[in-house]
């Protein structure tokens, strides 16, 4: 009998007390019986993702939890996403991360506008990629050329550019973009061009009558080279699946020489498709002769960026109840050893509406050897267990040990 290992990824999970959760986080306070279940079996602890002197992205994050040291592998985040959408990038491109933002369309000069939505209202792709094909027909040439990815976002490949310190659009959220504008005089000036282009476009008169945010502006950042990561399997002797509806991860995926699983209805919000997510990672494990399931689950860090408490509890509450129940409710069934590895990439606290660097608390179950504590998963009781993984590319080996 072989073992078989899943790591659930609960993107942006881990966050702050919060006061009208009568001091707890959204972890602590949502209704979790299968991870409460589950923890008291279990090994609890905590994990630092990100590097020193890196930015704490879900790229950054995500690497670490794959067992990549991302102070060697990691080239930008763009480039990953660009490997998941088929983009044909050589060795001199640039990709740039192109999300199409919700800004202000007060009457005020462009650097005056304020940053309303990095998601523009969780757009569906189709309606997004009318949006960017409007944008590439006046401002894609033989330099600079635009690739549709997924909702809003979107790529761009500068040929023979270089890499510039971007701002992420989820950081600036509610502040007036003049600072945050790139430095780059064309970069500038196609942000500025994509709000004319964008503002008055069919598609967002149609999403302001229905009370939608308008996609009205693109946004460039996450600028990096061609990644070269190695193979998963080769690394880890693991065959894996990549279970995401995120190009970044695909991309990763891609990278490393992953499987990547489509799930239909997979769409990184809310109302993604939890439980075709779950059986497409037990297809694999079970059926595939897969070893080994990254399940990532965007939710949770959508709703922390939008500062709703209320839905980051229930996409918390999704993640427990459609996703790790009856991925364990399968394995069990199947007869098969198994480890199963929880944990977020990074914080996304409600209270900041985007990433921090603090670690994280982590959950590694075995099958095989069921341990017995008092302690629930949550930030709390993982920073009173007194395990701190350091390195978080070194926390995979507890899985597969």
């Amino acid at each position: 009998m072989f073992m078989k290992y899943v790591i659930v990824l609960g993107d942006g999970m881990a966050d702050e007390p919060i006061a009208s959760l009568s001091g707890k986080t959204p972890l602590e306070f949502a209704d979790t019986p299968q991870m409460d279940e589950l923890s008291k079996k279990s090994e609890i602890g905590m994990v630092h993702t990100i590097p020193e002197g890196m930015k704490p992205g879900s790229d950054t994050a995500n690497l670490s939890v794959l067992g990549y040291d991302p102070k060697i592998y990691y080239s930008g985040r763009s480039p990953l996403e660009a490997l998941s959408i088929g983009v044909p990038m050589k060795d001199e491109d640039i990709a740039i991360r192109c999300n199409i933002v919700t800004i202000s369309d007060d009457a005020v000069p462009f650097e005056e506008k304020t940053i309303i939505d990095h998601s523009s209202g969780e757009i569906e792709t189709e309606e997004c990629a009318i949006l960017l094909e409007a944008v590439k027909k006046e401002l894609q040439d033989e330099i600079y050329q635009f690739y549709v990815g997924t909702s809003y976002r979107h790529c761009l490949i500068w040929n023979k550019g270089k890499v510039l310190d971007l701002s992420q659009p989820h950081d600036v959220l509610g502040q007036k973009i003049g600072a945050y504008l790139p430095q780059d005089e064309k970069l500038n000036a196609m942000m500025r061009r994509s709000y004319e282009i964008l503002k008055d476009h069919p598609v967002n008169i149609e999403r302001k009558k229905k009370g939608l945010n308008p996609a009205n502006c693109c946004w460039f950042w996450g600028a990096g080279t061609k990644p070269k990561v190695t193979s998963f399997e080769e690394k880890t002797g693991k065959k894996a699946m990549m279970i995401s509806a995120v190009d970044l991860l695909k991309g990763i995926a891609v990278g490393a020489k992953m499987g990547v699983s489509i799930v239909p209805g997979a769409n990184g919000g809310l109302d993604t498709n939890y439980e075709g997510k779950t059986e497409a990672a037990l297809k694999a494990l079970l059926q595939d002769g897969y070893d080994f399931a990254y399940i990532h689950v965007e939710a949770p860090d959508e709703m922390g960026h939008q500062g709703s408490v209320e839905k980051k509890v229930k996409a918390i509450e999704n993640l427990d109840g459609r996703v790790i129940a009856p991925l364990l409710e399968g394995l069990k069934k199947s007869g098969e050893d198994y480890r199963v590895l929880v944990l977020p990439d990074h914080p996304t606290p409600i209270r900041l509406r985007t990433h921090t660097s603090d670690s994280v608390p982590y959950m590694l179950y075995d099958s095989t050897a069921e341990k017995e504590n008092a302690l629930s998963y949550c930030e709390k009781d993982a920073a009173k267990a007194g395990i701190l993984v350091g390195k978080g590319h070194e926390l995979i080996e507890k899985l597969f040990a």
